[in-house]
């Protein structure tokens, strides 16, 4: 136990992922308790416009904030002693919040009809669209906080407010559920995010008043242009992706039936569950990590410590989900036999993404825009592309082959990008 204690206590990226298991652990179990119940009370259906609600709360993450969270991540971690440079940088950070969040409002509110028969195919759930189209600013200011927090990598703080929100969100969807249904249920989805922020600000209030002075803030944007690098990046990563997953649900349940994409969706979810587990790690860990490296052999070392620690743990993670994967789908999602044949090509896919991630998020690390807008871009045209094809040849089997794909090609595209960046960095010095 000594030793233990010792290992964890001289490797900050074991440390946090040792407390990040925990919490995920707890996160997933009570995660799959709710999706078993979601499954048995509003079936494949129900699941699939659950999938359309969260694409688009993904969606207004990112364009509710105009994209910054990276760059303050990016920003804190580097600068986190120097108060006047982090005065401009959240100078610059809130207006670009008020302005996505006005857009992403007035969209919302004046389109209500249009994107509710779009997510939906009726207007059953309009009022679902109307409610959300009052939250963006909240949305975009957690979005900030939540940045502070991992460029800071208060991994502890961090936890604690992942768990609680949490789990208040998860009690305020049950609650939904056993009075309004699947209606409910998609209000209470889209008020999580409210949620989240009164628990970053509880737990997290003085130390964000330490780096953020509201009293000093402006309304100018004196670093607009290393922001709005952010902005395009989050538009590619997270706008242009849920864009597609709405688009190739809907695709499926045209071309086959909404319980194929019903099934797609559940698949989604599972692989989210357990690649959460890596994300604040990206963000706490490794974003403000490679912030401070500028030597290719230093890169090279810190990635493969990386990998020595995460893709064991995950691989024998995925392994296992993939040999019980039967048992996890009698016992979360009852009767969607139809997800089995998906499990390979997702937890394969996830694997090699995962191994992806880590090299790329040298591209936010180090603000390198039109690597990142280019890998993007091809990637997610390659999902779309392979995807439209293969589910004619497969049916909803051919979106997961895509997936699998996608990553292959991109993990050589993106190891080849940043290799010659440290090439042609060490032949200018």
């Amino acid at each position: 136990m000594k030793g233990l204690r010792k290992i964890l206590k001289a490797n900050l990226l074991l440390k946090i992922t040792s407390l990040n298991a925990l919490v995920i652990s707890i996160r997933l179990i009570i995660s799959l308790v709710v999706q078993r119940l979601l499954a048995l009370t509003i079936g494949e259906t129900g699941i699939a416009k659950i999938g359309q609600i969260r694409n688009l709360i993904q969606i207004l993450t990112s364009s509710s904030s105009l994209g910054t969270f990276h760059g303050v991540v990016k920003y804190v971690a580097e600068y986190k002693d120097k108060n006047a440079y982090l005065k401009n940088v959240f100078t610059t950070t809130f207006v670009f919040v008020l302005i996505g969040a006005l857009i992403s409002s007035m969209i919302l509110f004046f389109a209500a009809s249009w994107i509710t028969y779009q997510l939906f195919g009726d207007l059953e759930f309009l009022v679902v669209i109307k409610i959300l189209a009052l939250l963006p600013i909240f949305i975009g200011v957690n979005r900030v906080f939540q940045g502070v927090i991992n460029g800071l990598s208060e991994y502890k703080k961090n936890a604690k407010i992942e768990l609680i929100s949490y789990m208040l969100s998860v009690l305020l969807l049950l609650i939904g559920l056993y009075n309004f249904q699947l209606e409910g249920v998609l209000i209470a989805i889209i008020v999580t995010p409210v949620i989240q922020l009164l628990v970053v600000i509880y737990f997290f209030g003085s130390i964000l008043k330490k780096y953020i002075k509201l009293k000093d803030l402006k309304l100018k944007v004196p670093y607009a242009k290393e922001m709005l690098a952010f902005t395009l990046m989050s538009f590619v990563s997270t706008i242009l992706l849920n864009y597609i997953e709405l688009d190739i649900r809907t695709m499926i349940t045209k071309k086959i039936n909404i319980d194929e994409a019903g099934y797609w969706t559940a698949m989604n979810f599972l692989s989210r569950n357990y690649m959460v587990f890596s994300s604040s790690i990206f963000t706490l860990y490794i974003v403000p990590k490679f912030a401070r490296i500028y030597e290719g052999s230093a890169f090279k070392n810190e990635v493969i410590n990386i990998y020595k620690t995460l893709l064991p743990l995950f691989g024998i993670g995925m392994l296992l989900v993939y040999i019980f994967r039967e048992t996890i789908i009698e016992i979360v999602y009852p009767n969607f036999s139809g997800m089995e044949p998906l499990f390979k090509w997702q937890l394969l896919g996830d694997f090699i993404r995962l191994a992806t991630l880590v090299v790329s998020h040298q591209f936010l690390a180090k603000k390198m825009v039109k690597s990142f807008i280019l890998t993007e871009l091809m990637s997610l045209g390659l999902f779309f592309i392979l995807s439209k094809y293969l589910v004619t040849i497969y049916g909803v089997e051919g979106v997961v082959m895509a997936h699998f794909y996608r990553y292959i090609v991109y993990f050589w595209v993106v190891a080849a990008i940043v290799r010659n960046y440290f090439i042609n960095m060490k032949k200018a010095n």
